[in-house]
């Protein structure tokens, strides 16, 4: 087959055609406009990719933006920190296939944070420890919580910036009683109410709030309210 059909084809037929090609076809998985042809269909086709494609930055960057992960690209790319830093912020996962060492770089991690709060998983246990990280990470994604360090779970400032995407579910009583952190916390997610402290179920601010987040937040107040 030759270039300009295989071109045309990778570009008409399902992906799993695609793929056929690039594992039958040595001259083509070594072309890279083929390869690139292939990694905008599917990120995943990397894995079918020449040795020296898999190391070639246009062809790694394209199959991250289109679903593809790092785990396929060369050793000496995951280890390089430029290129980890453009790559962080194509993929949420590509942090996970980075280099041990970049894992721990400051620099790497706040990229990935900030552009998926879900990457502070990833990370080296010391940054998820580093308040500014986790801050980061928080203000992209409330979710992250779940991958901070316990240390910080207790840090008024890191429950607040959950608080202000809607999660409240690890806060500890003493925050649950906080009527700025819960207030925080309903007015984006209303069913957050369920977690605040008793007294605060009953406050009428705090429990209009919630509700006009979410109607059905209102099972969660007090009783008193509820009749109200």
């Amino acid at each position: 087959m030759d270039k300009k059909e295989a071109l045309k084809q990778i570009k008409e037929k399902s992906s799993l055609r695609v793929a056929r090609f690039l594992i039958s076809y040595n001259k083509l998985k070594a072309d890279k406009e083929v390869v690139l042809a292939a990694v905008e269909q599917g990120g995943d086709f990397l894995q079918y990719a020449d040795e020296k494609l898999k190391a070639d930055e246009e062809i790694v960057l394209t199959a991250l933006k289109n679903g593809g992960t790092l785990h396929d690209a060369d050793d000496k790319l995951k280890a390089d920190k430029k290129f980890v830093l453009k790559a962080v912020k194509q993929s949420d996962i590509a942090l996970r296939d980075a280099d041990e060492k970049l894992k721990a770089d400051k620099e790497i991690v706040l990229t990935a944070v900030k552009q998926f709060g879900d990457a502070l998983q990833y990370a080296d246990d010391k940054l998820k420890a580093d308040k500014e990280v986790v801050l980061a990470a928080l203000k992209q994604s409330c979710d992250s919580l779940q991958h901070v360090d316990m240390k910080l779970k207790t840090d008024k400032d890191v429950i607040l910036m959950a608080a202000k995407g809607g999660n409240l579910i690890v806060a500890n009583d003493a925050m649950k009683k906080d009527k700025k952190i819960v207030l925080a916390a309903v007015k984006q997610n209303g069913d957050a109410l369920q977690y605040a402290h008793n007294k605060l179920k009953e406050d009428k601010e705090v429990v209009l709030a919630a509700v006009k987040q979410d109607g059905s937040a209102l099972e969660h107040a007090d009783d008193k309210l509820k009749a109200d």
